[in-house]
């Protein structure tokens, strides 16, 4: 089972585009300062339904104060603010490095946390005025965004309004009846790998990421073919057969799989502990106005079995969330 530093610095892998903070910066005296409480993610009593979102994703606060974000989720997340016209980074590479807790943030330097799982928390002070992003450098599609006042103007909402948006929002994402519908049988020789969706306020977009195999456990014969598919729109998985250590170098196929003429990648097993790695099966990135077209990538995995047994596999990046199933290949 992988551990959380091994997730966090070798487990990930996303496309990242230009994003640029736009906002005016007008420096204002610290009067009394206050802390406020956002949550980082949400996640369901198994943890296979998992908010990737700031909870709530919008909040107004005075110049002086300071944002605490807590990590409620066994998914990883960062608390992330770019500076305007800055790259995104890889998520392990951090602005680069990591800053802080209690950093201040005035679009001159970029401020970021740790990749964190539940029970960390990252804080972040607004010395200026000004409207800031955040986002999560391990998920393209979880946006947020802290409204800086001047202490002369009111501030719209309280804490408590905060913390009845986060429950809503976490309750709306983790109980989406929508994406419920579509954990349902896909054919005899066919597994979802894991589905989602994309929602959206005026603060920033946030996603539900079913972490499950569906019809995990598949009873076919041999010489038949099970094929894998990611439903997701972001986040990748991995189907990998075998025991032993996880690969070393996780997006790259192992070198028995190779890709049919539909593009899907395929492998043969022989045996239950044959190894055998999909790499990461993720949806392709869509395309921005003005961008170059983003070539396909794979959202498909085959595998053919070629001898009877019990074959065990898993996603390596969210095994330890229950993200596992079998084929039981009788003769």
């Amino acid at each position: 089972m992988s551990s959380v530093f091994e997730r966090s610095f070798a487990l990930r892998f996303h496309r990242f585009a230009p994003m640029v903070v736009m906002a005016f910066v007008t420096a204002v005296p610290s009067a009394s300062a206050q802390s406020w409480q956002v949550r980082v993610g949400a996640q369901s009593a198994n943890q296979g339904h998992q908010a990737l979102a700031f909870l709530p994703n919008e909040i107004w606060i005075h110049a002086g104060d300071t944002v605490q974000w807590t990590f409620d989720a066994a998914e990883i997340h960062t608390v992330t603010f770019m500076t305007p016209g800055q790259v995104r980074p890889p998520f392990q590479a951090g602005c680069p490095g990591v800053s802080p807790s209690g950093s201040p943030f005035d679009n001159s330097a970029c401020v970021t946390s740790a990749p964190s799982v539940t029970g960390q928390t990252f804080s972040v002070n607004f010395p200026v005025a000004g409207n800031f992003k955040v986002v999560c450098l391990v998920h393209a599609s979880m946006t947020g965004v802290v409204h800086v006042l001047n202490p002369s103007v009111p501030l719209p909402h309280d804490q408590a309004f905060y913390d009845r948006q986060a429950k809503y929002e976490s309750g709306v994402l983790i109980n989406d009846t929508q994406v419920q519908s579509e954990l349902r049988n896909a054919g005899p020789r066919s597994v979802v790998a894991g589905v989602g969706e994309i929602t959206a306020t005026p603060g920033g977009q946030s996603t539900l990421s079913v972490m499950r195999f569906m019809d995990e456990t598949k009873v076919v014969h041999v010489g038949d073919t099970v094929e894998w598919g990611n439903q997701d729109p972001t986040t990748p998985h991995t189907i990998t057969f075998g025991g032993g250590p996880d690969p070393a170098v996780p997006p790259a196929p192992s070198p028995n799989v190779v890709p049919d003429a539909d593009g899907a990648l395929h492998v043969w097993l022989s045996a239950p502990t044959d190894v055998a790695h999909s790499g990461f099966i993720v949806a392709a990135s869509q395309e921005k106005t003005g961008s170059p077209l983003r070539p396909l990538t794979f959202t498909r995995f085959r595998a053919t079995f070629t001898n009877a047994g019990v074959y065990n596999y898993k996603c390596i990046l969210h095994d330890d969330m229950g993200m596992v199933g079998k084929v039981i290949v009788l003769p």
